[in-house]
């Protein structure tokens, strides 16, 4: 989860789209909250219309009845429960029968003017419960009607509940559409934000063939954004080989100014001979190994994390095996390689060395078998090359593991060698960033397991 909170590609998309939702959210709440106020303000000019119609339709007879038949032009009104209603009665003077629409079925009481006070046009709204149980808006104005001073009571009730749900209905309209569209939105913003980052995928899988060996340098028509962190990479690369030369001639040169003296010091101590001869020539010696182990540490050091060096391994075993067995007749190499292909990330001769140390050391204490195998592994998420070379000689004790691995250190004295091949594989092996490890083989001797960094 914390490398996905790390992709520029995802978080490009989740600040946008929350930008998205953010924003859609507002429009829909403004467009929401607009429509309520214009539905509001119809339905109250609504009702307002239908009350100077009423009013204007509404007279009083010879015999001081309330006449007329007004018509407001709306079949609600003749609907029973309808929640569309009017009515007119006298409120002040001699009593006469109302008149009430179809649709008013019941009566529904006026609010107190205590409660409802008229304005100054002697009007006055208010909410109160329909005959159907729905909330219905009033409008009501009062007039005097004829010459006997009589003040008739004119109300018109619109539903204010089914209002109410034209809202609801367009508010949940609104929220899908938005939703759709929304949802829309973000596809096509994520997708082109994908594809506007593709390049930079590009560039990985172009530093990716470079780290692998497959490629020298990015190579690629990049996006003019892109294009100069390419060129910089590139020229980085072309640095980094040119500090990787460097440092080899360097290497080499003093390589050569140490031999001729050191070779110089040695003959000289062994023409004086006596102890003091073979002194000075085996420290001599001595000093030429430490040259050249440390200058082969350095080089490595140089190059290691280079991304020019893969080296096939199956033919470097494959030559082992065939010139161990011609010098060990008597010895049967087994030789097997588990995966396709293997390539150790580092030079040929490194491996070489490697190699030719563990298989000389195993071929000289075995007793009659010598295997070697490769396979493929994973080591803290990497691929790794897994080289074992076994025996079928007395092997190590467990204890004496660590011990053998020491430079010049020898656990045994009966057979040839100086000590140091153990400990110069364990030197390489670390300097590439893997690992030695010696255990008891299945044969009966040692087992000695060699992990190394793979290329593909």
């Amino acid at each position: 989860m914390t490398g996905l909170f790390r992709s520029l590609v995802f978080r490009t998309i989740a600040a946008s789209s929350l930008l998205a939702i953010v924003g859609l959210i507002i429009v829909a709440t403004l467009i929401a909250a607009l429509y309520r106020q214009s539905a509001e303000a119809n339905f109250s000019r609504l009702l307002s219309a239908h009350l100077f119609n009423l009013i204007g339709t509404v007279g009083v007879a010879d015999d001081g009845s309330l006449s007329g038949a007004p018509e407001l032009g709306d079949l609600r009104f003749t609907i029973p429960n309808s929640g569309w209603y009017w009515s007119v009665e006298i409120a002040v003077g001699a009593a006469a029968a109302p008149l009430k629409s179809p649709s008013l079925v019941g009566d529904i009481q006026a609010l107190s003017i205590a409660r409802a006070p008229f304005d100054a046009e002697f009007r006055r709204n208010y909410s109160t419960d329909g005959l159907a149980g729905e909330t219905v808006e009033v409008v009501e104005s009062e007039f005097v009607i004829d010459n006997d001073n009589r003040i008739a009571r004119f109300r018109v009730m619109g539903n204010r509940s089914e209002l109410g749900g034209e809202i609801d209905a367009f508010e949940r309209t609104l929220r899908f559409w938005l939703a759709l569209f929304g949802a829309l939105t973000i596809a096509i913003n994520a997708l082109a934000i994908f594809l506007g980052l593709r390049p930079l995928g590009h560039v990985r899988q172009a530093l990716a063939d470079i780290r692998e060996g497959r490629a020298e340098r990015l190579d690629g028509a990049f996006p003019a954004e892109i294009a100069p962190l390419a060129e910089e990479t590139n020229k980085l690369i072309e640095s980094n080989h040119r500090i990787v030369e460097r440092a080899r001639t360097q290497v080499g040169n003093l390589a050569h100014s140490l031999k001729t003296p050191l070779a110089v010091v040695t003959n000289e101590g062994r023409a004086l001979g006596g102890a003091k001869g073979k002194l000075i020539a085996d420290q001599a010696e001595a000093m030429r190994m430490q040259v050249d182990h440390y200058l082969k540490r350095a080089r490595i050091a140089a190059q290691k994390d280079s991304v020019a060096f893969r080296t096939p391994v199956a033919p470097s075993l494959e030559r082992f095996v065939r010139v161990m067995g011609k010098l060990n007749p008597a010895l049967a190499f087994d030789l097997r390689i588990e995966t396709r292909d293997p390539v150790f990330a580092g030079e040929p001769e490194d491996f070489d060395e490697i190699l030719g140390n563990l298989i000389e050391n195993a071929a000289k204490w075995a007793k009659s078998k010598v295997r070697l195998s490769v396979a493929e592994g994973i080591r803290e998420g990497m691929r790794t090359l897994v080289v074992t070379v076994e025996d079928d000689g007395p092997g190590i004790p467990e204890d004496k593991a660590r011990e053998a691995v020491k430079r010049g250190k020898r656990l045994d004295e009966s057979k040839p060698g100086t000590g140091l091949g153990l400990a110069i594989v364990t030197d390489l092996v670390e300097e590439y960033g893997g690992a030695l490890a010696l255990d008891r083989s299945t044969l009966g001797g040692l087992k000695a397991e060699v992990i190394l960094a793979r290329r593909q």
